[in-house]
């Protein structure tokens, strides 16, 4: 069933397709942020996916990058004994981001996976909300995340963090700290914002110790 509805978009988006894959149930379409308006119109209007179920963010800015494979320790703290220029260099060869839209045709019964890669100096996409009205907020929540701009969006403004806030939380180069920090002011007797007072550490191990019970029997 999806294998031939999987070659029936391949034959409609021809032009639009970078890439279409049918993975563990899924079936995930990859295009260009050119053609996201186009698309989507015609997979509601054309194969009746009727239902924006979700929209979420991807950072790929490290992609690829392990540095868990190790069980040495070093400045990154344990398991992260990589060279810091190597990590550089791998955020300067895949650094950009992406826009997932997740979709569903009840009258069909089926789901779909879409993807926009997105250019890491410019992160902007058409937004889709005048064809589903619940990417209204959806949009809102990856523009507060992940900083991504949706182009015709009438309300595009911060959704989970306060409207001071600086920054986008979920972006890879995000400090786990923050960047600041708020308290209430007796004196001025309101909430203020200041530079964040926690200090950044990194807690090595000194004694690494091989657990046997994840060890490969002979």
């Amino acid at each position: 069933m999806m294998d031939v509805f999987k070659v029936k978009l391949e034959r409609h988006f021809e032009r639009q397709l970078l890439a279409c894959e049918y993975k563990k149930g899924e079936l995930t379409l990859d295009i260009s942020v050119e053609e996201i308006l186009r698309v989507c119109v015609q997979l509601r209007d054309l194969f009746n996916f009727e239902q924006l179920i979700d929209i979420c963010g991807v950072d790929y800015s490290t992609y690829g990058n392990s540095s868990w494979g190790t069980k040495s320790s070093s400045d990154f703290g344990f398991g992260r004994a990589i060279n810091n220029e190597d990590h550089m260099a791998s955020e300067s060869t895949i650094s950009q981001y992406a826009v997932v839209y997740h979709l569903l045709s009840i009258k069909n019964n089926q789901r779909l996976r879409l993807k926009v890669g997105l250019n890491l100096e410019q992160p902007i996409i058409d937004s889709v909300s005048k064809i589903w009205n619940s990417a209204d907020w959806f949009e809102r929540e990856v523009f507060d995340l992940f900083g991504i701009l949706f182009a015709g969006h009438e309300d595009l403004r911060r959704i989970l963090t306060d409207y001071g806030f600086i920054g986008h939380p979920f972006r890879k180069d995000f400090p786990l700290i923050g960047n600041v920090e708020m308290r209430y002011d007796p004196d001025k007797k309101r909430v203020i914002y200041e530079a964040v007072s926690i200090e950044d550490r990194t807690l090595v191990p000194r004694v690494i110790r091989d657990d046997n019970r994840y060890q490969d029997s002979d």
